[in-house]
Formats: C-alpha cells, structure tokens, sequence
C-alpha cells in the first residue's frame, strides 16, 4: 500500500478482529488485574519501553487507541515504531532526556526547541552550525545531531542526506512537521529519528495537540521508557483524532500545496512584498532538494514586508485568513514569528537565522486560493500610502 490507501488503512489491522469499522476510543485509567502474576510481568515490561505486555495496566503505560495511532504513523514513515506523546515539545523533550550528551544543531528551528536546547534546561549543551559545519562541530560527548526541514519559519531547506553523512554514528533527528511523511521521508535517508507536532499536519483541523516520534524498535523502547516514566502519553482521544487525521492527509497536503504554490507568484510579484521563502523557489532551494529529497514544496510559506509595524497591522487586517499561531490546519493561518513563535528566541541567533521584524510566516489551507488573495489584498491595502512613499 502507498499514498491515499496507505493512509486510509494504516494501524488498522485490529479492526477486524476487534469486529469494528473504526478505532474504538479506550478511556480506561486503570485496568482489571485478576492475575496479580500478569500484572507484574506487565508493569516489568513496559517499563523496560516494550511495546507490547499481558494488560495495559494504568492508562500512563499505555493506550489501545494511541497505540493504534502510532502503529499508522510508523507504517507512513517506514518505520519499525512509533511513540507518541502529549505535545510536539514532550516529543522533543523525550529525545533529548533518552540521549543525554551534547547535541549539534542547525538553526533555524522551531522557537520552543531552540529555546529548550539553548536554555540548558535539560542539560544539554548544544553547538550551533550551518549544515556544511556538522562534521566539524561533533565531539565525542555528541549524541544528536538536530535538523528541521523545511525549517520554521524561514522554510530553509537541509540536505538530510549530506548530513547523515557528515554524523556518521552520531544519530540524527528531522524535525518533519512542516512536509509530512507525504513529502519527505528522513529516515529512507539515513535519519535516526523522524520527529512531528502531530498537532499540526497529522491533525490537520486545528483541535488536538499532540507529537510523535518515528524510529527504529530499539530507539522505541528508550522513547517509551522515558514516556513511562515522566508522564507525558498522549490522551486517547487523541490518540483518535490523529489516527483519523491521518486518513485525509495526503488529500489535505496535496490541495493546501496548490494552494500555496498559487498564492506564491502573487506575492512574488507584489510591491509591498520584499522576499518570499518557499521551498517551490529558487533561492529557499538553491541545490534542488524539491524533486529529490522532497516531493514537492508543502503550503507554509513565508514573506517579508519590511517591518514589525506592518507585519503587526497586516495580521491585524485580515478577515477570512486567522491570525494564530500552529499550522497544517484546513484552513489558513498567518503569524508574526518575531513576536511569537520565536520570540524566546535570543535576537542575535533570530537575526542570524533569518527571522526578520518584518517576516510574516502563512500556513495556507485547502481553501480557494483566489478568497485568499483577496483578503492579503485588501490588509496590503492598507498600508497604501506606505507603499507610495517607498
């Protein structure tokens, strides 16, 4: 299976047996234990980060309907697992407490993972490069090599096969938010990890937060364990709501990315706007990576219009288009990464990563794509005598 049937049918082999036609929702927080012998093997192997025991035991171990959910996203990421976790940030967090050392990381990425790599909240140390620079920067306390491609908010793409490269042993974690396994699949590329905010794509209607994790079944049963023992699985209704995400995500993607590929051009050509960055143009993608690495260049898209005022006073205009936070919902979000996502980002390392006052990031829906033209139209409108004094 691949594509529209992959995701239709993925982690759902149990149906059948179960004699069902759609993942049951557990929400048990505890679990009958008549067998006290089977309780304890139970607890003993899921806190070895098994995937599988006699009983669930209590609903922290693990969740039927979650497990459902993760055996979908692994089969989209051809990968052995899957483990999923309250928030994209408890996923993060989760890698980094299972391989604790130091880290190299290439900016930009997400402000709430730079900001928990730079703070050293977790202990880590971490060495910030270009992706040229890995190679140079990994020392023999290094555990991780961090990547997140197309990158948030300035879509910079990473070659994750040059980097595998330059890593050699030392694993290495995609972020793959922003392209979904539709678009790009890191770990047919070497990468040991394959991250996600299950809140944003895999979701994809703006109403479940969660994160995930793909990997090998060996990298799982750590990921568990840490799961296990900080408290951080995801709810099964959840667990529900990604799972059921994940059916209509290739017709999700695929029809958000035209929407974007058309707004693109107009804003390319429009005065008020200084630069696009979208991996669909030359410079975002100077070495080709759409075609090669990717297969095609996702519906986020960023643009600067020159400064935080009118940034601030677009987002302020708009009226179908909803000024929020997130992404990868069906319909279209715009932000102000400066003043939010990245803003516990420190400025020298925004500045250097191309996180400009000016830059407005747009996670385009399935939306018409001429009803969102209109409404940048018209918040373009009114910063006309701006644009006659330039």
């Amino acid at each position: 299976m691949k594509g529209r049937t992959l995701d239709v049918h993925a982690g759902r082999e149990l149906l059948a047996r179960q004699g069902v036609h759609v993942p049951p929702i557990d929400l048990s927080t505890t679990y009958p234990l008549y067998n006290a012998a089977l309780g304890t093997q139970s607890i003993d192997a899921w806190a070895r980060g098994e995937g599988e025991a006699a009983s669930p035991v209590y609903a922290r171990l693990y969740n039927p309907t979650v497990a459902g959910f993760e055996r979908a996203l692994a089969d989209l990421e051809g990968a052995e697992a899957a483990v999923a976790y309250a928030s994209g940030m408890a996923a993060v967090t989760a890698v980094l407490l299972a391989n604790p050392g130091h880290v190299v990381g290439v900016r930009p990425v997400y402000g709430g993972t730079d900001h928990l790599l730079a703070s050293r909240l977790l202990g880590h140390t971490v060495t910030w490069v270009q992706p040229e620079d890995v190679a140079a920067a990994i020392r023999d306390d290094t555990v991780l090599v961090w990547i997140e491609t197309p990158a948030n908010p300035t879509l910079q793409l990473v070659d994750i096969a040059a980097v595998v490269a330059q890593a050699g042993s030392v694993p290495v974690v995609v972020d793959n938010t922003f392209a979904t396994p539709v678009l790009q699949q890191p770990l047919a590329l070497g990468a040991r990890y394959v991250l996600h905010s299950a809140t944003k794509f895999l979701g994809g209607h703006g109403d479940v937060v969660g994160g995930v994790v793909a990997c090998a079944e060996e990298d799982a049963r750590a990921l568990r364990q840490v799961r296990v023992a900080t408290g951080g699985i995801l709810h099964p209704l959840a667990g529900y709501l990604l799972h059921r995400g994940l059916q209509t995500l290739t017709l999700r993607v695929r029809a958000a990315q035209d929407g974007a590929m058309a707004l693109v051009e107009r804003l390319r050509a429009h005065p008020m706007v200084f630069a696009v960055h979208y991996p669909g143009c030359e410079h975002t993608d100077p070495t080709g990576l759409v075609g090669r690495q990717m297969h095609g260049p996702g519906s986020v898209l960023a643009f600067d219009v020159g400064s935080r005022e009118i940034a601030r006073t677009i987002m302020g205009s708009l009226r179908l288009i909803t000024p929020a936070v997130s992404l990868g919902s069906v319909d279209t979000l715009i932000q102000h990464p400066a003043s939010l996502t990245h803003r516990v980002v420190e400025d020298d390392a925004k500045s250097a990563s191309g996180v400009s006052a000016g830059l407005l990031r747009l996670s385009v829906g399935i939306e018409e794509p001429d009803s969102l033209w209109r409404d940048l139209s018209q918040a373009f409108e009114q910063w006309v005598p701006a644009l006659a004094a330039r």
